[in-house]
């Protein structure tokens, strides 16, 4: 069976290339049901664990970069699935979501408020995400409708810090 015609990733899928790694989430992409949840939860662990060895500035660099990777890596795990937004790629979940906690307050509340609303704005994809979602059929618009979701996130944490602070 040639890649093009695979629609479930398997672990071979996963191990075969770099690329795949990355947009499948490092497998967190394999999840059998919700894998954009899954990848948004191993975003959160993963940054617990390296956010203390790195400044803010750093990680903001290291983040536009896994950013812009993430385009290519998308783009080519999606045509190789067959699918350019196929539910087990993650890579677009997880980099939004560690920008998100960047610029989150470092409380377990706030980064598990930050989850709901950024889960929340993913699936439901408000303008322009559903454009991006719906028009924009490569690794490109997969990262961006991620990050607009990501910014009505942000937006909605700053709201909620005004009325609660």
């Amino acid at each position: 069976m040639p890649e093009q015609a695979r629609t479930t990733p398997s672990l071979k899928f996963l191990l075969a290339s770099p690329a795949h790694f990355l947009a499948l989430g490092c497998g967190s992409g394999l999840a059998p049901k919700a894998p954009g949840t899954f990848g948004t939860l191993f975003a959160w662990g993963s940054f617990l664990l390296f956010h203390p060895y790195f400044s803010d500035f750093a990680l903001l660099a290291v983040f536009t970069a896994a950013y812009l990777l993430g385009i290519w890596v998308i783009d080519v795990t999606g045509r190789a699935i067959g699918d350019p937004d196929h539910g087990s790629i993650v890579w677009d979940e997880i980099v939004p979501f560690w920008l998100i906690l960047l610029l989150t307050p470092a409380t377990f509340f706030w980064q598990l408020t930050a989850f709901a609303l950024f889960r929340y704005f993913d699936i439901t994809k408000p303008q322009p995400a559903r454009y991006f979602d719906q028009h924009v059929k490569n690794g490109f618009g997969v990262m961006a409708d991620d990050l607009v979701a990501a910014g009505y996130t942000l937006l909605s944490l700053a709201l909620l810090k005004i009325v609660f602070a």
